[in-house]
């Protein structure tokens, strides 16, 4: 009887890879550095534009003079893979901590037994939360260079935009794991 009240693994690894997920996928939304600009022409060389999906900083490497809230003079923000992150990066963070509440409703919190269905449905949604930010990361990703940026200017990923990646993988792969809760309710019926 002792080895049954002891929660699956699978829960557990459900358990631990999605809110690392949600605290990565929150950085990476909120943090302005999706894609980076530099050697921007009149500028000079050690200046570097960081634009994310809410804000455009400009940095000075040399003095570590930081401004964010830079005007939008090539019109970034109207991009359609901005507006599309800017819409499914919150509402993936919102399906996460939904399912996050729900996971901990089904993996045993105040029952001795853990809830095999309501630990699967929670999976069901965690992997639909790391799908829905790894969407708009994939396609911002596929247009960065696409993007306005000043003529010359050399482009590259940002900080940002690998912890949204990162950050929807986990959440994948807890998910997947808090599902295999399904393989339970199967076997008891």
């Amino acid at each position: 009887r002792l080895a049954g009240m002891r929660t699956p693994t699978a829960m557990i690894v459900g358990l631990v890879l999605c809110p690392c997920g949600l605290l990565l996928t929150l950085t990476g939304t909120l943090a302005p550095n999706w894609r980076q600009v530099s050697l921007v022409p009149d500028q000079p060389m050690d200046v570097i534009w960081e634009q994310g999906i809410w804000d455009i900083c400009r940095e000075r490497q040399s003095t570590h003079d930081r401004l964010c809230r830079q005007a939008d003079e090539l019109g970034y923000f109207e991009q359609v893979p901005v507006r599309v992150a800017q819409g499914l990066m919150p509402s993936s963070l919102v399906l996460t901590v939904v399912g996050l509440v729900v996971a901990a409703l089904g993996v045993r919190c105040w029952q001795p037994e853990p809830r095999h269905l309501v630990a699967g449905v929670a999976g069901l949604v965690l992997l639909l939360s790391g799908l829905v930010s790894l969407v708009p990361s994939s396609w911002y990703t596929q247009e960065l260079w696409a993007l306005p940026a000043a003529p010359g200017s050399t482009l590259s990923v940002g900080y940002s935009l690998v912890l949204s990646y990162l950050g929807s993988c986990l959440e994948i792969l807890g998910g997947l794991a808090l599902a295999l809760s399904f393989h339970h309710c199967c076997k008891e019926r």
